[in-house]
């Protein structure tokens, strides 16, 4: 067993984490939403609650055992974040669940070896935690896996117990603690020191019900409820001082730092606080805008306003005082977007919600400055010598002004600010929040919340009619209700009845026209609000009024296509069943009017044979011509009768089953061909891995395949025409011009190599004497980062005994720093690889390598000076 834990990268130590338990007959399910199916909850807190029907019966799971990576978002304790080691609002919870197959020693005996053998935590330096009564799992642990007594701590109700609420699902549970000072013994051990313990993982045994009268009767079926905090392990495994300083999260920090002109590590504790307060909320804001969230004044809109608005004003605090979320907002998108890919697809939305956002909280800044300057006046005129709390409470409640910021600006004016009232002002405001989250409505948000007891219900018509007449029942401008609306208007309609599908189950909304007295309305997408669909569009002519009658009437070209793609879908699910695996599962898709893209979960990617066979597949359902029948059963004669159902979807009492008979049947409310004939034809565009364990298909059906067969088209007569070869010759001559290419770009090398070492031969007159060693630091004009290297090696031959550091910028906004040690210098204490990532950092980069040989990069040039000047003072410090 190793002495210290291996040290590992976030990533690493997820797709560690799921394949650890892939490989144990886990399924790799992909992270939920953080807009949960629970109408109870406003965001997702835990990595168990979109698992929570199972738990409580009221769903069966389609797999005994699962794996996850769940994205969470808490705001409970938002104002420890940045002030302990260990609180977030954003954090992901890596998971692993039993729904009635293991239990306690299983559970048990994989979390020990999880983090002893695979992560390679010492066992004497773990500690576990038990429920006070839970003698099985205590005597598991010690005697089972060999944990001394002296380590195992029984723990109250509050502590390890887990419920659902005040019935139901209930159990004991056990942790996991890494103990950063075992030094300092066995005797009075406390848990509950954060500088001494942090719980990295929680194992919940769910093996009761409770009753309304509190007794507790065994389940029949008993579950596991698993909890590793990934940016806990990470701090553990990469050694740093708290879970910010990961390079989950730090990266992060620093750009915004760099954006401050500060450096973290030499700041005050204020300042560090801030920063970590913008790198936390950052990840949370990015992630939730990903998740399809918006900021508004009510609900999880309200949640990432308000976290927004705390990186301004924490930004402020460091002097920021332009626009500068979207910058740290594409760190966070770079760090997340290997894990998950809709942050990076989502972008453009992420940036322009921040942007705008920022935008607006500024000026409202600018605002309170001036409401500020005002009572200051009013103070000094009534002789006072105090700003109030109250008055300071509404500048930071309404306007968000920082007390801290308030507290300057009066002291410059010799006036004091009353703390103490202002956390009373505080206080009641926490007060409130609570009263109103218990009461919040999580189903429709803003003005449609109000109209929901007085308008009717959307009535779906579109399966058999794509054409109607309805009665409009709402209008909204921006979301506020009106009673008319003229034309120019971008507008949203609520109509009692519509052929219009909503947006759900992947498919998008239909497009169209709603039509009447001599108004017309484009429609260009529609969503679902309960159970309201919300037409979007623009009125193009005429005035549309509350309680007209109109005629709604979809794109039929839109809707054909998009029903094309759904079957496709369903075809390609049922066709990867067949010839790939047959526990394969969808995990998401999207079926738009001019492609599809079907996420499946599968632990290995598809061959080329393979995805030929699949399309073959497909394509030959649809040449068979196999007519669809569609019904609406009860859920449990729809799964009596094979039909597959999404994996964590929700489902009412009955459902709507679409059977393509001896092909493919599945629970499905989106629309349909009537014959597989009609899709016509199917391609598959590409197939790639999207997250641990989940696969994309991307492809296109029907009238779409002429679509993307003139892209390639245009394209190979393109390169026909540049290249003056046919379309057949285009590979071979790619080929013989690639290989023209590599042999340019060796003999460029080559010249550079030569070139540099031509130039680093004058640098040897500025070689210094630093007691026993020799040390050269020079910058070298236009040199890349390859021939870099080859001349500090070259030069450190030549200089024997010492230190070599090399710095250029080959090319704008590029910075590239080699250094090379000597053995002795290695002796010395000093690592290559560590001292050019020091260095580097003053350029705003980083890097490493060996202990003799190490390169880092850098994005400011002009610090390129300062950085060698940095490695020429700390050098002859060492060596002297």
């Amino acid at each position: 067993m190793p002495e210290n834990p291996q040290k590992l990268s976030g990533n690493e130590i997820r797709d560690i984490f799921l394949n650890f338990f892939a490989q144990r007959g886990h399924q790799i399910l992909p992270s939920a939403s953080l807009v949960p199916e629970d109408p109870t909850v406003l965001l997702t807190i835990a990595g168990m609650l979109p698992f929570k029907p199972i738990f409580l019966g009221q769903r069966t799971a389609e797999f005994n055992r699962a794996t996850t990576s769940q994205k969470c978002i808490r705001t409970n304790d938002i104002e420890n974040v940045g002030r302990t080691k260990r609180h977030h609002t954003f954090f992901e919870m890596l998971g692993n669940f039993s729904f009635g197959d293991y239990f306690k020693p299983q559970a048990i005996a994989w979390g020990w070896e999880l983090s002893t053998q695979v992560f390679g935590l010492p066992p004497e330096k773990l500690v576990v935690s038990v429920f006070e009564d839970d003698d099985e799992a205590y005597n598991i642990w010690r005697d089972e896996i060999g944990v001394p007594a002296a380590r195992i701590k029984r723990m109250g109700e509050d502590d390890n117990f887990w419920v659902s609420g005040h019935t139901g699902p209930c159990g004991p549970c056990s942790e996991i603690y890494y103990d950063f000072h075992p030094e300092l013994g066995d005797e009075n051990i406390d848990l509950e020191d954060d500088t001494r313990f942090i719980e990295f993982y929680n194992l919940v045994f769910m093996q009761y019900n409770r009753d309304a009268e509190g007794n507790l009767t065994p389940l029949q079926n008993k579950n596991i409820d698993t909890g590793m905090g990934l940016e806990r392990m990470a701090q553990i495994l990469q050694q740093v001082p708290n879970n910010y300083e990961t390079d989950l999260i730090f990266p992060i920090i620093e750009t915004a730092a760099e954006i401050a002109g500060i450096d973290y590590h030499k700041s005050d504790e204020t300042t560090q606080v801030s920063l970590k307060v913008i790198g936390d909320h950052v990840r949370s804001v990015v992630q939730m805008i990903a998740d399809e969230i918006r900021a508004s004044n009510v609900g999880r809109g309200y949640v990432l306003r308000r976290l927004i608005r705390r990186v301004v004003r924490h930004g402020r605090l460091l002097g920021i005082n332009s626009e500068f979320i979207t910058q740290v907002a594409e760190t966070a998108i770079s760090l997340s977007e290997s894990a998950y890919p809709n942050v990076r697809q989502r972008e453009a939305a992420i940036k322009a919600e921040l942007q705008r956002e920022e935008a607006n909280f500024l000026r409202t800044l600018d605002r309170g400055e001036k409401l500020l300057e005002e009572i200051i006046q009013e103070v000094k005129q009534q002789g006072k010598t105090s700003i109030s709390g109250e008055s300071a409470f509404t500048l930071y409640d309404t306007f968000g002004f920082p007390l801290e910021l308030t507290q300057e600006i009066a002291a410059e004016n010799q006036l004091t600010v009353d703390e103490a009232g202002f956390n009373t002002e505080m206080q009641k405001q926490v007060e409130r929040a609570k009263a109103a989250h218990e009461t919040i409505d999580l189903t429709v948000q803003g003005s449609l919340d109000k109209l929901a007891e007085h308008i009717q219900a959307t009535e779906f018509i579109g399966y058999t009619q794509p054409v109607g007449t309805a009665n409009v029942e709402a209008i909204l401008i921006d979301g506020i209700a009106q009673e008319e609306a003229e034309a120019g208007t971008e507008i949203q309609i609520v109509l009692n009845q519509t052929p219009f599908y909503a947006e759900s189950g992947g498919q998008i909304g239909d497009k169209g026209y709603i039509s009447g007295d001599g108004v017309l309305v484009r429609v260009e997408d529609v969503k679902r609000e309960s159970d309201f669909f919300i037409h979007f569009g623009r009125i193009e002519r005429g005035t549309i009024r509350v309680g007209d009658s109109v005629t709604a009437q979809i794109d039929r070209t839109c809707r054909r296509r998009a029903q094309a793609n759904h079957t496709a879908t369903h075809l390609l699910q049922a066709a990867l069943k067949k010839l790939v695996d047959d526990s394969i599962s969808q995990a998401g898709s999207l079926v738009s009017f001019d492609r599809l893209r079907f996420d499946f979960n599968c632990p290995r990617g598809l061959t080329a044979a393979e995805v030929e066979q699949v399309e073959a597949q497909v394509n030959t359902w649809i040449a068979e011509a196999h007519t669809a029948n569609i019904e609406v059963l009860p859920i449990a004669e729809a799964k009596a009768r094979g039909a597959v159902a999404m994996f964590g979807e929700k489902y009412g009492e009955e459902v709507r089953v679409i059977d393509f008979p001896s092909v493919s049947m599945e629970l499905c409310g989106g629309t349909h061909v009537s014959n597989t004939a009609e899709i016509g034809i199917f391609k598959i565009i590409s197939e790639a891995g999207v997250a641990s364990g989940v696969r994309r298909i991307e492809a296109v059906s029907g009238p779409a395949i002429l679509d993307y067969l003139n892209v390639r088209d245009k394209v190979v007569k393109d390169l026909s025409d540049r290249f003056k070869v046919k379309p057949e010759e285009l590979p071979e001559r790619i080929t013989t011009l690639q290989t023209e290419l590599r042999n340019s770009e060796k003999q460029l090398a080559t010249l550079k190599s030569q070139l540099a070492i031509a130039k680093s031969d004058s640098l040897l007159q500025t070689v210094e004497s630093v007691g026993d060693y020799q040390i050269l630091v020079a910058q070298m004009e236009d040199v890349d980062p390859e021939s870099l290297k080859t001349a500090a090696e070259r030069l450190l031959q030549k200089i024997g005994n010492g230190a070599v550091v090399l710095g250029s910028v080959p090319e704008a906004g590029k910075v590239s720093i080699v250094a090379a040690f000597s053995a002795e210098v290695n002796k010395k204490g000093l690592q290559a690889g560590k001292f050019v990532g020091a260095v580097a950092k003053i350029c705003g980069g980083g890097g490493g390598g060996r202990p003799n040989l190490a390169q880092a990069g850098g994005r400011d040039a002009s610090k390129l000076p300062e950085a060698l000047a940095k490695a020429h003072s700390d050098l002859q410090s060492a060596l002297s």
